[in-house]
């Protein structure tokens, strides 16, 4: 590599020396973070930001990137993240100026004309939430390039070109193909997008490149489409062929109701025919949401495979299955410890401001006492309590959930060929002034 690296921030750790010629066998990618000095970043971090009423969260997140970033070591030289959490926090404040003119300004002229044109408001709120749409989309894309412009390898700096407005565009288009075909060219949008975003993707003065044709992401999406099909045969056969209840047809709407009540009463009604065959439903439920997941992750492995540079190619073996198994095992932990928090919080919130006689009933099993201290206090205890079962969540989120996927992906991926790299020169620093802002401000920026 021709340039030495300046650091690009206050952040930024010394460059790696890179060898003078990449190892003839490849590069395997190594993960050598450890979960639970995750664990306690993430809260310590997390309480931070609790402190300080959210402004941490831009030094949070910045932490904990530099973290992740530096676990994962191509070659054995570790990623390195440099941005500036003042570069997040100026970039929010920029796009929440930005929205509140458009909420206040744009939604205020959406609504006249609705009334005027249409003497109704739903018009209104048709159009206001379709102009967020481009929106979201223009946010994903500027999020990504600000990663990219803040992130090295060996000190070379990766890039994404200008192009988030075209992004949206074709965002929409796509999602509106894909629609109007009942999903079915869903691969179609998957894969033109990602192109997009790859075509326009640095890693210093060499461009990469996404190779292959969508149609063959199809076989990503074997295990949801057989999921949706054995739901469509589900249906026929319990509501047509052979229905459950003889009225069923007659009145659709009614079968939840039913189903619920028969829960309740611990049977089922008698004029149902073999209704043991609704139990089905959970089941495929439980399917779309893992054909879901494993379409999204082997749709990345097979695009990861056809991605390349000058001299340089990957390869991916990521699993589908690992990925589903993560979501679930983390999935359970995080929202179980999140369940449970709500409703301590509840059983609380009932015990210091519920009726009098619920509170005597309490007082008298040991449970209450609450109600007797000072109003401000009551409201101390609660919102301390309700912040820390969300910073907990989002601990055990990072931990169970972020952690173990971010090290799979490491670990299942390898570069073949690495003879373009010591062709590869500096780019200059993308500097731009919102960095992620519109995605903080639309909510995108929470994960890593």
């Amino acid at each position: 590599m021709s340039d030495t690296a300046v650091p690009d921030s206050p952040w930024a750790a010394a460059p790696q020396a890179a060898p003078a010629k990449p190892p003839a066998g490849g590069m395997q990618v190594e993960f050598v973070g450890r979960r639970w000095s995750l664990f306690w970043l993430a809260l310590k971090t997390g309480f931070f930001t609790i402190l300080t009423l959210g402004f941490y969260r831009f030094w949070m997140k910045t932490r904990l990137r530099r973290w992740y970033w530096s676990a994962m070591r191509p070659g054995g030289h570790p990623l390195e993240y440099v941005g500036d959490p003042l570069e997040k926090l100026l970039g929010f404040f920029i796009a929440v100026v930005v929205l509140t003119f458009y909420i206040g300004i744009v939604n205020l002229l959406l609504m006249f004309v609705s009334f005027s044109v249409f003497n109704s408001s739903w018009v209104g709120y048709i159009a206001s939430f379709g102009g967020v749409i481009p929106i979201w989309f223009y946010a994903r894309y500027r999020a990504r390039r600000y990663v990219l412009a803040r992130t090295r390898w060996r000190g070379v700096r990766f890039g994404l070109e200008k192009g988030a407005w075209g992004y949206a565009v074709r965002a929409l288009v796509h999602w509106a193909v894909t629609i109007l075909t009942l999903g079915v060219l869903w691969p179609r949008m998957t894969f033109l997008l990602e192109k997009y975003r790859t075509d326009r993707t640095f890693f210093g003065s060499s461009r990469l490149v996404q190779g292959g044709r969508w149609p063959m992401l199809y076989r990503a999406a074997v295990p949801l489409v057989t999921v949706v099909v054995g739901g469509v045969a589900l249906a026929l056969w319990i509501l047509v062929i052979d229905p459950i209840s003889p009225d069923l047809l007659a009145n659709p709407g009614a079968m939840p109701s039913r189903f619920v009540t028969a829960l309740q009463l611990g049977r089922w009604p008698l004029a149902w025919q073999n209704p043991e065959r609704l139990w089905a439903i959970p089941v495929i439920l439980a399917g779309l949401v893992y054909g879901a997941i494993h379409y999204r992750w082997v749709a990345k492995r097979i695009m990861a495979n056809h991605k390349a540079a000058y001299g340089v190619t990957f390869a991916s073996r990521l699993q589908g299955p690992r990925i589903a198994m993560i979501y679930t095992f983390g999935m359970f932990i995080s929202y179980a410890v999140l369940v449970i928090g709500i409703s301590i919080l509840v059983l609380l919130s009932i015990s210091m401001y519920g009726p009098l006689a619920w509170l005597e009933a309490t007082n008298s099993a040991g449970l209450g006492g609450f109600g007797d201290l000072p109003r401000w206090l009551s409201f101390g205890i609660l919102g301390v309590i309700y912040l820390s079962v969300f910073l907990l969540w989002g601990v055990l989120h990072n931990t169970f959930v972020t952690f173990p996927i971010m090290r799979h992906m490491a670990r299942t991926t390898t570069l073949p060929t690495t003879a373009g790299l010591h062709a590869i020169s500096q780019r200059d620093r993308d500097a731009f002034a919102e960095a992620e802002g519109f995605a903080e401000a639309l909510d995108l920026g929470a994960a890593i």
